[in-house]
């Protein structure tokens, strides 16, 4: 019985015992990994998956994690810029030997799947839009504020000022003692505009 598995964006037909060199997994050597992705089971009787079989799974045994031989890519550009640049490249794959071949169950077997290393880096941007939702939570609190520019004489740059000192309501206008609306440099705050907040914050 053979299987046709994907993995690392590539296709292997693989039989119990075979060693294969695949693209780096998320597992250290000796660990036990099943492929989940079998696009086929060979044997007496032979199974296409749409695209993959339900249930079927391939199990192996990391053995290490080795890299691929070096590869030298060298780029010359002549006549008007004659520049050289070598650079060199060995891939990051993992050495595994295939153990069994599950035609059904795969899904039960509590084996660890066999993951690709970058996955562990998409961790950390997985939680930006977790920080992204709060941020949209957070608007509509933002929204909440009063308008500022309703006040005569405040137009939108006086309200931004206004925002920069940390006032963003009527309330928190109509509250400033004599002494807090001499401490803001920001802006010069009129009296016209606190009595307008207090009528403004009451409704």
């Amino acid at each position: 019985m053979f299987a046709v598995l994907k993995t690392g964006g590539k296709q292997y037909k693989v039989q119990a015992g075979d060693v294969l060199r695949v693209e780096k997994l998320a597992a250290d050597a000796g660990e036990k990994v099943q492929f989940n992705d079998v696009l086929m089971l060979g044997g007496d009787a032979p199974v296409v998956g749409a695209p993959f079989v339900e249930g079927a799974g391939v199990q192996a045994e990391v053995i290490e994690q080795v890299k691929g031989d070096k590869v030298i890519k060298f780029v010359k550009r002549r006549r008007k810029h004659s520049s050289k640049r070598t650079v060199g490249h060995r891939q990051k794959l993992t050495l595994v030997k295939i153990t069994d071949i599950l035609a059904s169950g795969a899904d039960k077997s509590g084996i660890k799947a066999a993951t690709g290393s970058a996955l562990a880096g998409e961790a950390a941007p997985a939680a930006k839009p977790a920080k992204k939702a709060e941020a949209k939570a957070e608007a509509p609190a933002a929204a909440a504020a009063d308008d500022l520019t309703k006040l005569n004489g405040v137009g939108p740059a006086a309200a931004k000022k206004l925002a920069e000192a940390g006032i963003e309501s009527f309330a928190a206008l109509a509250a400033l003692s004599d002494e807090q609306i001499a401490a803001i440099d920001t802006i010069k705050v009129k009296p016209e505009w606190v009595e307008q907040a207090k009528e403004l914050a009451q409704g």
